[in-house]
Parts: C-alpha cells; structure tokens; sequence
C-alpha cells in the first residue's frame, strides 16, 4: 500500500484533537480522521501525549461508533483496493492520450479527436474515452451520424479536383476565380460551382494559379517641350470601346542578349490589346507601330484618347504628328508615377509572370516572338479577365457593347 505523507500542521491538530476530547480513544479519532489508530498514537507519543487505553469490561461490545480491529483491517483493505483501481485508472488514461497524440497534429483538432475516439470505440467506454479527449457525447455521435453525407462530399470535391485539372492543364496560370468562371460555362444547369468551394478544393489537390512578382523599369522620364494634361487621373475606365486607350513598353529579354521590346494599345473598356508591336529597339517606331496597329483594327481611332507615360518614345515630335493624323487625343501621367498608367503596368506584369514562369529569360528572340504572340491571341479571345466578369475582352465587347465600331478597312 502506497505510504500516505501528512503535513506536520495536520499531526498536531490531530493530536490537539485527541487530547481534548474526553473519553475518545485513538481508534475512534483515527477512524474520523481517515487515518490509521496505529499512526495517530504515533503522533500522540511523538508528541508527549498519553494515550488513554480502553476498559477490559466492554471489550466484547465496543462503544457506539467505536472501530474494532476486523473493521479497520477491513477499512484499509478497501482504501488499499480502490487506491490500486486509481492508479490502474490514471495508467490507462495515460496510454489513452499518448495514442492519442498522433490524432491531434492533423488539422482539425475537433474531427482529429472524434475520430480517435471512433476507432477505439470498441476497445474502451466511448464516455470514457470523451472525457479524456474532452468533447461532448453528444457532438462526437452527431459526428459518426454524418459519416455517409461526409463521404459523399469527399467523393464530390474529388470529382471536381479531376475537373479542376483538365482546366488547370489548359492554363496553368489560372487561378481559382478564372477556373470557376470555365467551370460555370461548361456546366449544366443545377451544377454550377462557388468559387469559394473552387479555391478549397484546390488548396487540399495543391493546384494553384502561378504568381510571381517581378518588376523591370522600361521608362525613362524626358520631359516634353510641351505640356500634356492627364485626362484619366487614374480612371481606367470607359462606357464603350474605343474611346479611351493606354499604352506602355515592357522589356522581353533574352539569352542571346538580342532582347525584344513590347509596346501596347490597350482599350480600357475592355482591356482588350488593340494593337501592339515587338521589336528589337525601343524607338518611337515601336509605338508608333502599336498605334497604328490599332487604328487598324478599330478601323478608326478619331476621338479616342491615348494616355501613355513619359517615356521618350511618347514624347517625341514624330509619336505627337502621328496621334495628329490619327485623331487621337494624347495623355500622359506625372514624371516617375507608374500609378497614373497601372493599367497597362498590370498588363505587363501579366504577360510576364504568366509567359515567363520560373524562366528569367527567352531562350532566343524566336521563340520569344512566338510565345509573346500566342499569349496576346489568347489573351484577347480566350483568356478570362477579372474585369470582364471573367469573360474574355473579345467576348465581353460582344455581350456588353451596343454600340458598333467602324469598320476596318
């Protein structure tokens, strides 16, 4: 039996005890105070204390209250029994929860425990084994009820994770608004997907769209002989096509070391690319060229602004005679603010981290030209905008503009 300590405080108020109550022997104190007769008289003489001995005439009938030898034999029996129930009790609680530990690093610190409570089910009390892991009965067989409905959902989110991919396979720069958005055409009616649910299920397949930040400087500021004023302040925005247009240079480098140079028209309706140019220099003949491309396809650009930066391109005499011929209105931002022309800043980033990827370059000027080229196509007819509702630019025109453009030449 497991030795019992007791403050020193708790002997002497037990001796105190003894010796002020008249007539008590010291199995009738050690029986109220849960302790031994043979420990009390202990204390008692430690202490200095006489112990008052009982009469030989009642010992066949000890006094009310009083414990005989057999009684107290049979009372350290039983504490010695359930002393032996509780340590037996706290071993197994502890090999509980050490097979426990393993549950509880898997996400969900609930369902973990649930489920840990599940599989030893048939080993241990499941109310025993829910106060150990501290949930609620309740809760836990509300758990195991919904085993058939969750099944279902892993069975569903699976089979939405397979059509994920397929889209995902197409364009892996897709993200999970993009994705939704090619779901919920293709699907019938009734089985359209929450772009919530699109974004959890492909953070548990690991399919994400690919982000990258990468920044090049392609402007230089050259201050203009004359002053153009900024008519967008920012807005980058327009009721129809054709009436507002940004454009930029972005850098397309090479391993050869002979990089490319990209300049863009873009329509703010739509942010469709209306007309670009790629070459080997950044004269104004690449913007020029954009422009032009441009105005070819609109068929016209007369009245249309074209806000721009102040790179040295833009502000040349030649880029200012042909906005002129054109019709076009030019606009420029302040000195050194990418903001006031984060349109096509955007755009640029875009095309970069969706063309490039991981790669910091090209491997040849061809190979640069021919995948720069496939992504304006697809990017105009195919590739779903945030803006455009997640509708390409050319099928945004078709279904939001009433308007006509002019014909083409």
């Amino acid at each position: 039996m497991t030795r019992k300590n007791y403050p020193e405080e708790f002997k002497r108020d037990a001796v105190a005890l003894y010796r002020g109550t008249d007539g008590a022997t010291i199995t009738q104190i050690a029986a109220e105070l849960g302790v031994s007769g043979v420990t009390l008289a202990a204390w008692c003489t430690a202490a200095g204390v006489t112990i008052r001995h009982r009469r030989t005439a009642p010992v066949a009938s000890p006094a009310a209250g009083a414990e005989s030898a057999e009684q107290e034999l049979a009372r350290l029996r039983a504490e010695n029994q359930a002393l032996r129930a509780d340590k037996t009790r706290l071993a197994t609680e502890r090999d509980i929860l050490r097979s426990a530990a393993k549950y509880f690093g898997r996400g969900d610190a609930l369902v973990s425990r649930f489920q840990f409570v599940a599989d030893h089910r048939d080993t241990f009390e499941v109310k025993w084994l829910c106060a150990i892991v501290e949930v609620a009965r309740s809760s836990f067989y509300a758990w195991l009820a919904a085993a058939d409905s969750r099944a279902a959902k892993v069975a569903a989110d699976t089979a939405l994770a397979d059509r994920i991919r397929v889209v995902h396979a197409e364009d892996s720069a897709y993200g999970a608004p993009r994705i939704t958005a090619e779901l919920n055409d293709a699907a019938p009616p009734g089985e359209r997907v929450n772009h919530k649910r699109v974004a959890r299920v492909m953070r548990g397949a690991g399919i994400a769209g690919y982000r990258r930040k990468r920044r090049v400087k392609t402007t230089v500021s050259d201050p203009a002989d004359r002053k153009v004023p900024d008519l967008l302040n920012r807005n980058f925005t327009a009721e129809k096509p054709n009436v507002t247009y940004v454009g930029d240079i972005t850098y397309l480098p090479t391993a050869t070391g002979a990089n490319l140079h990209l300049a863009t028209v873009i329509d703010c309706y739509s942010r469709r690319v209306a007309g670009w140019a790629i070459a080997e220099h950044m004269r104004t003949e690449l913007v020029a060229d954009a422009l032009t491309a441009a105005a070819t396809h609109r068929g016209s650009l007369a009245g249309a602004v074209f806000h721009s930066d102040h790179g040295s391109q833009y502000t040349s005499r030649d880029f200012a005679a042909l906005c002129v011929r054109l019709g076009v209105i030019q606009s420029m931002g302040g000195v050194g603010s990418s903001a006031d022309n984060a349109l096509a800043e955007s755009f640029n980033a875009a095309l970069n981290r969706e063309v490039l990827r991981d790669r910091t370059c090209w491997p040849d000027p061809v190979s640069c030209r021919r995948e720069v080229f496939r992504w304006l196509a697809r990017y105009n007819t195919k590739r779903r905008h945030s803006y455009c509702r997640y509708s390409s630019p050319d099928t945004y025109e078709k279904t939001h503009t009433t308007a006509t453009l002019p014909e083409a030449a």
